[in-house]
Order: structure tokens, then C-alpha cells, then sequence
């Protein structure tokens, strides 16, 4: 692994800093984080690990590698093998050869797709761990202070990118929900006053039209709304 120059960093750490105010998929983002984290430390292989906090695991988001195996690999416990110790513990972990390396999971692995040291640096937003990023050297490598500190910039920067990209999920999820309900809402009122029923008549014939039609409540109240919307429109004229 070489050490690269100042200007190479920042160019790197550009890339990322740009992505955090972007459109990207969050999948880009990771896809990028890898890709530009492995021209810098010159990487033989890159992945990024984030959680799972529904089953406290560790699933491989991300990597350049082309290896299927290695991007199949099984999903990792929070604090097992060296990045969920990496995750657990909160600070970078860095092991010359991983197949001497008792805890290092997935020795076979590194065998066959010729793995040697491997640097793992937790993620994190405001002291809150959301994954891991692993950085392979194809022949034994001592992880300098620079290169430790360095893959620590980019994931704070690529942390950043990725709650960034979340939070913009989850409002748009959110506001989603927020217009089927006053959809729901609108196509309620308007079933209660032409057929005269109750609100949770008027919602349960939304439902059941739903399940009989394989259609979403929020299809159904917009059919509704619009036909409600047509005959006004012919009345009007």
C-alpha cells in the first residue's frame, strides 16, 4: 500500500463532500465511498459494511470487488470477527495477516482471493456507529498512523453522505404517508356524504375495494376523488 499525496486526499474527500449534498441513491454513495477509498490507499479490496439494527448485524453494502464470493460473504454479529470489533469498540482495527489472525472470520475466503492485512475503521455520526469500512492488502502491510487517519477522514465524510441520504429517505417516506392519508381522508368524506355513510363504513369500502382489486388505499381514494372531481365538472357545465 502506497502513501498518496496531499492533493490525491483532498480530491477524494471532494468527491465525497459532493455526494453529501447530491441526489444519489444512497447505493451510489456506497458504491463511491468503496471506489475512491481504494484509489487512495491503493487497496487490493474495499467494502463497506453498515448495520442491520433490526438483527445486530453487519451486511456488506458496498465493495469494488469483483470477487462473488467475497461480495456473498455471510453477515457478521456486532462485535464478531474484527469489524464487528472494530464497530463494538468504536476505534480502528488494523491485523497483518488476517488467516494468522484468530478472530478474522471467513479465513477461507481470504485464502482463495489472496487477502493479506486488512484495516477496519468504524463509521460514525455524532459518536453513533452505522457500519464499517474494510480496506485488504494483497501482501502483509503495516497500516501507517497517516493511512489510519486519512481512512478516518473519508468515513467521517462518507458517514455524513449516508445519514445525509437516509434522513432524505425517510422524509419522503413520511411525506408520502402523510398525502395517502389525506387522500384516504378526502375519499372518506366524500363516500360519507353521497352514499350517506358512517366514517368507518365509508373506510372500510375503501379497504375491501383495495383487497377485491389489488389496488392501494391510496389508488382507491384518488379513483374516488377524481370521480367526485368529474361530476362536479359536470354539473358545472
Amino acid at each position: 500500500m502506497m502513501n498518496k499525496n496531499i492533493a490525491e486526499q483532498l480530491k477524494a474527500l471532494s468527491k465525497i463532500s459532493k455526494a453529501i449534498v447530491s441526489d444519489f441513491y444512497l447505493d451510489d454513495i456506497l458504491r463511491l465511498v468503496v471506489t475512491v477509498t481504494a484509489e487512495v490507499l491503493g487497496s487490493n479490496i474495499c467494502s463497506l459494511m453498515l448495520i442491520d439494527e433490526k438483527n445486530n448485524e453487519l451486511l456488506v453494502r458496498a465493495t469494488q470487488s469483483i470477487s462473488e464470493e467475497y461480495n456473498k460473504k455471510p453477515a457478521l454479529k456486532i462485535g464478531e470477527g474484527i469489524a464487528g470489533k472494530a464497530v463494538k469498540e468504536n476505534r480502528p482495527i488494523a491485523v497483518v495477516d488476517v488467516v494468522k489472525e484468530k478472530e478474522y472470520k471467513h479465513k477461507d475466503i481470504a485464502k482463495r482471493e489472496g487477502l493479506s492485512s486488512l484495516l477496519c475503521v468504524p463509521l460514525a455520526v455524532k459518536g453513533r456507529v452505522i457500519g464499517v469500512i474494510n480496506c485488504y492488502t494483497a501482501k502483509p502491510h503495516n497500516f501507517s498512523s497517516e493511512e489510519m487517519e486519512m481512512l478516518t477522514t473519508i468515513d467521517n465524510q462518507a458517514a455524513v453522505a449516508i445519514e445525509n441520504t437516509e434522513l432524505i429517505v425517510k422524509s419522503k417516506v413520511i411525506q408520502e404517508e402523510l398525502e395517502t392519508r389525506k387522500r384516504i381522508e378526502r375519499a372518506k368524506g366524500i363516500l360519507m356524504q353521497d352514499e350517506n355513510l358512517s366514517e368507518e363504513q365509508a373506510y372500510l369500502k375503501i379497504r375491501k375495494y383495495s383487497m377485491d382489486n389489488r389496488k392501494t388505499m391510496r389508488e382507491v381514494a384518488e379513483a374516488i376523488i377524481l370521480a367526485a372531481d368529474m361530476k362536479h365538472l359536470t354539473r358545472a357545465r
